[in-house]
Order: C-alpha cells, then structure tokens, then sequence
C-alpha cells in the first residue's frame, strides 16, 4: 500500500491554492450550504406543480419521528378508495393500529429467524445481519398486505397516534434489547442440548415485547364504532365493527391482487424474473417478499395504466438524493455538484445499486403524472412528512430522477402485459439478505 508522501501533501495543497474557482467555492461555503451554491435553478422552471394527470386526494398525514413511511403510504391509498366510495372528504386509516401488529409480528419473525440459525456461527454473516438489523420501523408492500389480511384495518379515531408511536427511536432501542437478549440466551441453551426449554424462552420475550409494544403504542381495539358526516353532510354510523370486518366491508380490495414490480437493471438481477429475499418479512404465516424486475419502460407503464384508471400508487425510491424539502422538489439536474467541486459524481442505476450509492429508503404514493405525447416528463407525490413543507405537503419530481431512484410500486396485476403475467409464474430466486432490494422503507 501507498502511503501519502510530504511532497504529494505538497503537491495537492498548491494545486488547490492556485486554482481561482477552489477559493470561490472556499468562501461561499463558509456561510452556505453545498446544495445552496450549486442549486441549478432552471430545474424549478421545468418542473411546474401542474399536471395532465392529477387525481383526487385528501389532506396529506404526518409520520413524524418515525420509520413508518411504508404503513402511512399504503394507508392514504387505501383510505382514497374508501373515501371515494363513501363520498368522504376527511378520512384517516389508522397507521398505529398496523405498527402495533408489526412490531409484535417482527418481534416473532424475528426469534424464529434467530431459531433456525442455531447451528450457524455467531460471528457468521446471517446471524450478525440478522443481529444487526433486528427489528426497525421500515418495511415493505407486501409487509402491509400480510399485517391487513391477519388483522384488518380501522379508522385513526379507533386507534389514534400516541407520543411512543411517532417517536419511536426509544421503544426499538428498549424492544431490540430484549430481542437481542433472546438471541443470546436460546444460543447458550441449544449449546448446552437444552432445546426442550427453547420454546419456553420464546414465549416469554414475546410477552414481554408485547408489554412494551402495548405500553407505548396502546392497546388494539377488539371492536369500534365507524362515525362520519359524507360530503353532503348526511351523518353515517356502524358500531361493533373489528378490524376484519372493516376490511371486507369498506375497503372491499382484495389485496393479493397487487404485485410488486420493481426496477433493478443489475446482471445478477435480469428483467422479466421474479426475486425473494432471505430474512425478509414480518408475519410468519403472511405473504412472501415477492418481486418482479421490469425494464424501466414497463415499469412505468404499468403504474401510468394504474393512475390513468383513477387509482394512486404505492412506491418505494431513494429520497436522500437530489431534494428539495422545503421546495418540494426531487430533480438530479437541480443540484450541479460535479462542476462545483470539478468532481466526476456520475454513475448508473447499476452502479449505484452494486457498489451501495443508492437503494430504497422511503416510500411515498404517487397521485399525478405529467404525459406529453404519451411520455411522463413529471411525477405528482404524496408525502407523510406533514402539510407544512413543499406543496402543502405533496411533492414533485423529475421523470430523469424517476428513472434513477424509483426502485419498486405495487400494482394491480390487469395492468401488467402478458409477459410480465408470465414472469410471475416462475419460482422467485432467492436473494442474500444484504441485497440493495432487501433495504426496507421508513
């Protein structure tokens, strides 16, 4: 290996002191941010908050301190439909009923996972990713679907947000613990042949997480009362309704119908196959992780199909790239960092997924798309970061940022061609868990 000598050390500091652009960026960044000196502001310009396709929509929600990006987008998709059906103009899903049922779901997907690795080493890489992941507040579209057909779903007024359920950081650090504890303990009794008393351990963390989970998030409805005034003003009422029950009679989806489609153009990943992930998942007994990789093209097609219908799209994508926050923009020609700092940044999807630039960290809905000649050129989003930033809430971003960070959408499968329907009868290939797909929106 090379050290750095003093006469390099030399040669880069006078190569930088001579260079007149070097000491400009120098002072500007003395009391500016990166992203404000190299802003490209004709991106605003060509990214208006208008657009061909613009469907109906309620009030945006607000995740707050919390990973649950994943639970609170698919729950402003499916509450439009429900409000669209009811002729609603205010209506919420609760987000904390589903996160109680994921955590202490997780908390059980977990030890079994820690079950079935007994015999691998400790110092192995599944039982180190699986120690070091544990369980967080992200997940997936088909996470959701296996949480609503075990449990259902209910208004916010049945289960409302609590201070532990948008502020999570310390609950997980106190329910990771323990988990973890778990791990430690059934370890030392499988090496002592005393697998008899594994379940017994089992049983009693899952208690305990099911305490704390109950602590901080509240205590799950056994059955609620359904109250709303419709956009007529006409009053309406049901009472003794559960979860389930609140599903198969307003929401009337059957949520299996949904595919996720995802885009990753990598040569370990070849389009038109189908890919699962080990580890990934929340409910045992719930729907596999399950994806289907599309050529970009397509992609897109099918979520355009899907909004051209009248129905919003559930998406996940890389949001640490290119934003605005306060703007409410995501734009990769926005931010001209490669001639500020004379730096080559560029890399392809590819790229960025093989050597970890990029991979999905949020999800969002997608409620708006611009089409000229039939091509998207801007994308409409729905947030849960709150109605105080951006448009009231609602985003917008580039179909050039589209293509570069959009990773997967959950569609229904009538909006698929025949070779994609084909596709998703082969057996998925399984996935270590350290693949860029098996990263989990919060």
């Amino acid at each position: 290996m090379n050290k750095i000598t003093e006469m390099k050390l030399n040669e880069l500091r006078k190569s930088y002191l001579d260079d007149e652009k070097a000491r400009v960026v120098r002072n500007a960044l003395k009391e500016n941010g990166v992203g404000s000196i190299s802003r490209v502001f004709e991106s605003d310009i060509a990214n208006p908050n208008v657009f061909s396709i613009d469907l109906k929509k309620l009030a945006v929600t607000n995740q707050k301190r919390s990973g649950r990006c994943w639970i609170f987008s698919a729950m402003n998709v499916l509450r439009d439909m429900i409000a669209q059906r009811y002729n609603m103009d205010k209506f919420e899903l609760s987000q904390n009923y589903i996160a109680f049922y994921d955590k202490l779901e997780k908390a059980n997907w977990f030890m079994e996972c820690i079950l079935s690795s007994l015999n691998e080493p400790l110092d192995g890489s599944y039982v180190r990713y699986l120690l070091d992941t544990a369980v967080g507040d992200g997940g997936q579209w088909d996470m959701v679907v296996s949480l609503i057909k075990k449990y259902g779903i209910c208004p916010k007024t049945a289960m409302p947000e609590t201070y532990q359920s948008s502020n999570t950081n310390m609950m997980n650090e106190l329910l990771n613990t323990r988990l973890r504890r778990f791990a430690s303990e059934v370890r030392e009794l499988h090496e002592q042949n005393r697998d008899q008393e594994l379940d017994a351990c089992k049983q009693q963390c899952l208690k305990e997480c099911y305490w704390l989970i109950a602590d901080c998030f509240g205590m799950p409805p056994e059955s609620f009362a359904f109250e709303y005034r419709d956009k007529d003003n006409e009053f309406h009422a049901e009472y003794g309704l559960t979860g389930k029950l609140f599903y198969e009679k307003y929401l009337k989806e059957d949520l299996d119908e949904y595919v996720t489609i995802i885009n990753g153009p990598t040569k370990d990943k070849p389009f038109y196959e189908t890919y699962t992930v080990k580890y990934l998942g929340n409910v045992v007994d719930g729907n596999q992780i399950r994806y289907l990789n599309l050529p970009m093209e397509e992609f897109q097609k099918a979520i355009i199909r899907q909004m051209q219908d009248g129905h919003m799209v559930w998406f996940g994508c890389d949001c640490s790239k290119f934003g605005d926050r306060e703007k409410g923009l995501w734009d990769d020609q926005q931010f001209d960092y490669d001639h500020t700092f004379d730096m080559n940044l560029d890399m392809s999807k590819e790229q960025m997924l093989d050597y970890r630039v990029s991979a999905m960290n949020h999800a969002m809905v997608l409620d708006g798309v611009n089409l000229v000649d039939g091509k998207p050129n801007r994308w409409k989003i729905e947030n849960s970061w709150g109605d105080k930033i951006a448009n009231e809430g609602f985003f917008i971003c580039s179909n050039t940022w589209f293509e570069k960070f959009v990773y997967e959408a959950s569609v229904k499968k009538c909006y698929l061609d025949e070779k994609a329907l084909a596709a998703l009868e082969k057996e998925p290939k399984e996935l270590e868990p350290w693949d860029p797909f098996g990263s989990l929106a919060d």
